[in-house]
């Protein structure tokens, strides 16, 4: 039915009796406004693919397995059940199901109110009793789809928090790996700083021999203390990185840092100072090279996942991402309150009821007066037929809204797949550049060696020796951090892609204890059984 017919079908109802006007109120409702039937194509590039959902879900549904690293598989597990965000986003989601009953409520009668009252009064020397006991009924019927609009804008509204919930999950199982990788990148830094610190005081103490027997000039002496000295300040500041990685993983499990210090260690591959196996000084002060001395690179503590940077990019994946989600339902629940708007103008009709037992006789008599009980029952209507725009221009607001709220999707679209090509591009290229400066360690090494050598042997000098050892401080250090940032490429790429979420498939959103706490404060109801605090079907983002 189209407005012209809607216009034409309120002038006559005046014509109508009672009882056809009272059927067609009880008959159903026309929902004004649009009605959604989702968002247009997203603007994705056309060259990636939409493969298996199943698979891709599959894949993604638990990423950090893929470094397989249990004490990060433990990590992950604690932050779902123990993160305080998390937690607040399932009692957003508990509060929008509550707001969602209240929209339900007005379809039904909306005044259902039982009054009563009792009074003596007295006037000129005669005494009155004053009595009464009402029911009061009034239902506004949802001809227009006033209410339908409501509750179908706060049903999206629900979705969209549930999808939020899912979003700060996806975040906050990637903080956890990236401060996860921090603490290793950390870790295998001081490593390489402490095995560096073993050489370089084992070469100052050489230089100090030969210093003292008048072979080396004091120049060479503090040469290799200042560079002893630099490589030992860098270690604190290591340390403060560790540190702060370890508080920042405190903080999303919500835990004493002690408490994951001990999580932290026991997994840990511990770091040995192997430096004697390699290099050692005779009795004349000459660096000695033991067999093995390539291993000085074999320090292992920052986890790499299992990633094939090659494999095409699902399209489906963006789209199913929770953020896009948000976006997508608060598109339906703005395109909703349209309607809801609308149905402003246009009359609200009622069906209203009052039976009552009132009385206003002289002192004794009034329990017994005949014509105290009334009952009044009826349909009414009320429009707002002079409103000068305003209701017009309340409609004009929210179709604005609705379309900012399409222009915020394609954004959140669009900024969804320069993460992806951020993330991707990165890992791709950080694993080039790991490539090349792992070949750049094995020189640096392997020079260190042979400048050991032939220093003992007299052919180069000191400040030779110095800077291979300077170098081998510096390259094994970049590489530490270049591995810790591949890892971080790889989590960066797996949160871009929204994987995470589905750990929580078919789990509670509220905690045991929090809903056991709060059925002792206020009647809930179903609200908190255990079945109700599980997401549907409907509720999926797949």
């Amino acid at each position: 039915m189209d407005k012209i017919k809607k216009v034409n079908m309120i002038y006559k109802i005046p014509k109508i009796g009672l009882s056809a006007l009272t059927l067609m109120m009880l008959s159903g409702c026309v929902k004004l406004g649009p009605d959604f039937t989702g968002v247009d194509a997203p603007p994705l590039p056309q060259n990636w693919t939409h493969g298996s959902k199943k698979e891709n879900s599959d894949a993604m549904a638990q990423w950090w397995k893929t470094f397989d690293d249990p004490t990060l598989n433990t990590l992950v597990q604690k932050a779902y059940a123990q993160n305080l965000d998390i937690k607040s986003a399932g009692l957003r989601i508990l509060q929008s199901r509550a707001a969602l009953g209240i929209i339900k409520g007005l379809t039904y009668p909306q005044l259902q109110t039982l009054s009563g009252n009792a009074a003596t009064t007295r006037n000129n020397g005669n005494s009155f009793e004053v009595a009464g006991l009402n029911f009061d009924l009034g239902w506004e019927m949802d001809i227009w789809g006033k209410y339908a609009r409501g509750i179908e804008s706060s049903e999206a509204n629900l979705y969209a928090t549930v999808s939020s919930y899912n979003d700060i999950m996806v975040s906050v199982i990637a903080e956890v790996a990236r401060n996860y990788i921090n603490y290793r990148t950390s870790e295998e830094r001081l490593a390489y700083a402490r095995r560096n610190v073993a050489i370089q005081e084992r070469v100052t103490r050489m230089t100090e021999v030969q210093f003292n027997s008048g072979n080396v000039s004091e120049l060479d002496m503090q040469q290799a203390r200042t560079q002893l000295y630099n490589t030992r300040s860098a270690l604190p500041s290591l340390e403060l990185s560790k540190v702060k990685a370890r508080n920042a993983i405190a903080l999303l499990l919500a835990m004493n840092s002690n408490e994951v210090t001990r999580l932290l260690s026991s997994g840990r591959k511990k770091y040995a100072d192997t430096t004697s196996k390699y290099i050692d000084q005779n009795k004349r002060g000459a660096i000695q090279l033991k067999e093995g001395s390539n291993d000085l690179l074999n320090v292992r503590m920052i986890p790499s996942a299992r990633l094939n940077p090659h494999n095409k990019i699902d399209a489906d994946l963006i789209t199913r991402r929770p953020d896009i989600k948000v976006a997508e339902y608060k598109v339906h629940s703005n395109s909703a309150l349209i309607g809801s708007k609308m149905a402003e103008l246009y009359p609200s009709f009622s069906l209203f009821g009052n039976i009552g037992y009132n009385t206003n006789d002289a002192t004794g008599s009034w329990i017994s007066g005949s014509d105290a009980l009334g009952v009044a029952i009826g349909p009414a209507f009320s429009w707002n037929i002079f409103q000068y725009d305003r209701i017009k221009n309340q409609i004009r607001l929210q179709d604005a809204v609705f379309e900012e709220s399409l222009v915020n999707y394609n954004k959140e679209v669009l900024s969804a797949v320069s993460e992806v090509s951020d993330a991707l591009n990165g890992y791709i290229l950080t694993k080039k550049q790991q490539d090349e400066n792992r070949k750049a360690v094995d020189a640096t090494v392997r020079a260190f060696n042979i400048s050991v050598i032939q220093y003992n042997d007299g052919l180069v000098n000191y400040q030779r020796l110095l800077t291979t050892v300077e170098k081998l401080t510096s390259t094994q250090d970049r590489y530490a951090t270049i591995k810790g940032n591949l890892a971080i490429n790889a989590i960066s790429l797996y949160k871009a892609l929204g994987g995470g979420w589905q750990m929580s498939k078919g789990k509670s959103y509220l905690s045991a204890d929090t809903a056991a706490k709060m059925k002792k404060t206020v009647d809930w109801g179903k609200y908190l059984d255990d079945n109700m605090t599980r997401l549907p079907e409907g509720m999926n983002n797949d």
